[in-house]
């Protein structure tokens, strides 16, 4: 008789004292047997945190769900960090100053709210699934041992923040669109960046790369950015218009070719400038409308946009060779006080055999040399390089300078 009520009663005991265990706002492993202990948890909702002093290997198998975040940071002693039921994380994946960690094993993980994995400088590879994480809000990944990132396969994110990886030679991703800032910087010196479904994306800022490959790219609602890097060509055979920002290249040694065949607007302004191999700047044959200004410095002999019909703002062009044809053609879109048809609505200026031209990076559209066509104003409209991603691009310089 005391059998019957006392065994019931022992599972509804064991049962609360389950599902207590399951449900905490924070739990704190410091050691593998306290991560043995939500093993039973199917779903553990709430925050896990690892111990800054959590040693060697920490297995969390058993668990398929986090409802809150994943977190271990500052901790000199964690080697691995390993499951292989976690599925999804609905908050963040946080992973950073861990000196030791070399093995991080998710086999069954998709699903991430975000992630940030930041100082990891032993982390040499992902042990994640054949799939990987194909889902996340925003990811960061910096200053880490990596060389592919293999195990991280979106197809929709916010922000993708990838810097400082030394090692880092490869980056492919199934990537469709990005609705916020595309950020790859000082990473490995022969970074090859193929992003082959990417079609819609926000803004992007592109430095140090040797490739980079958007074979499907269409749209760019704000502003590209490409600064140093290391590829001869930059070739976007679908890309219509940028909505809203600026394009600019600058400071990229080897780049001979820039070409956007059926791009028809810019929505911001256009900067070209110290790409010393350039010879030519011809890539923009259907460009009609740039609502910015136009800056362009180097060493090319010839500059052609056939279609353009209209910019918004200045029209500044200066070259260490010899470019009076060029000149010649875009006088006649000049603004009427320049004598031309007005299509150029701010400030136009055409200069040739400026040895300073490689100098003058800036936003401001004065030049200097021998000019035709110049004008004694200023320039209505400046590049107004998207403030966002010029902020980012100056933080990730800074940080590979230390």
């Amino acid at each position: 008789m005391i059998a019957k009520y006392f065994l019931p009663a022992v599972a509804v005991i064991g049962s609360a004292a389950a599902q207590n265990q399951c449900t905490k706002a924070t739990a704190t492993i410091a050691s593998q047997a306290e991560a043995t202990q939500l093993s039973e948890c199917s779903t553990f909702k709430g925050s896990i945190l690892l111990n800054t002093a959590a040693p060697g290997d920490i297995d969390i198998s058993g668990i398929q769900r986090i409802t809150g975040d994943l977190i271990c940071e500052n901790n000199g002693a964690i080697t691995s960090l390993q499951s292989t039921s976690l599925t999804s994380i609905d908050g963040a994946f946080t992973l950073t100053n861990l000196t030791l960690l070399s093995n991080l094993g998710f086999q069954a993980l998709n699903s991430v709210g975000s992630i940030g994995w930041r100082s990891l400088p032993a982390l040499g590879q992902l042990n994640f699934g054949d799939v990987g994480v194909t889902t996340a809000k925003t990811v960061e990944i910096s200053d880490t041992f990596l060389s592919t990132l293999d195990g991280i396969d979106l197809r929709t994110v916010e922000t993708l923040n990838i810097n400082n990886n030394n090692r880092l030679t490869e980056f492919t991703s199934q990537l469709g669109n990005l609705s916020n800032i595309l950020n790859i910087q000082a990473n490995g010196r022969f970074l090859k960046v193929n992003l082959p479904n990417l079609i819609w994306i926000a803004n992007m800022t592109i430095a140090n790369v040797s490739s980079f490959e958007v074979p499907s790219l269409q749209v760019v609602n704000g502003s590209a950015r490409f600064d140093s890097n290391f590829f001869s060509s930059f070739f976007a055979p679908n890309l219509t218009a940028t909505k809203s920002g600026d394009v600019s290249f600058v400071g990229n040694a080897n780049l001979t070719n820039i070409t956007a065949p059926v791009m028809t607007s810019i929505g911001g302004g256009l900067l070209i400038a110290n790409n010393t191999a350039l010879s030519r700047i011809d890539g923009f044959p259907k460009v009609k409308t740039i609502f910015g200004a136009v800056k362009l410095r180097g060493n090319f002999t010839s500059v052609d946009f056939p279609a353009l019909n209209d910019v918004r703002g200045a029209f500044d062009v200066s070259s260490t060779s010899d470019i009076d044809k060029s000149c010649d053609n875009f006088k006649t879109l000049a603004p009427s006080k320049q004598g031309g048809g007005g299509q150029i609505q701010g400030t136009f200026s055409c200069t040739s055999n400026n040895e300073n031209a490689n100098e003058d990076t800036g936003r401001n559209t004065t030049g200097g040399g021998r000019g035709k066509g110049n004008g004694d104003g200023n320039a209505a409209a400046g590049l107004g390089i998207n403030t966002a991603i010029l902020s980012l691009a100056m933080v990730g310089g800074l940080v590979a300078l230390l």
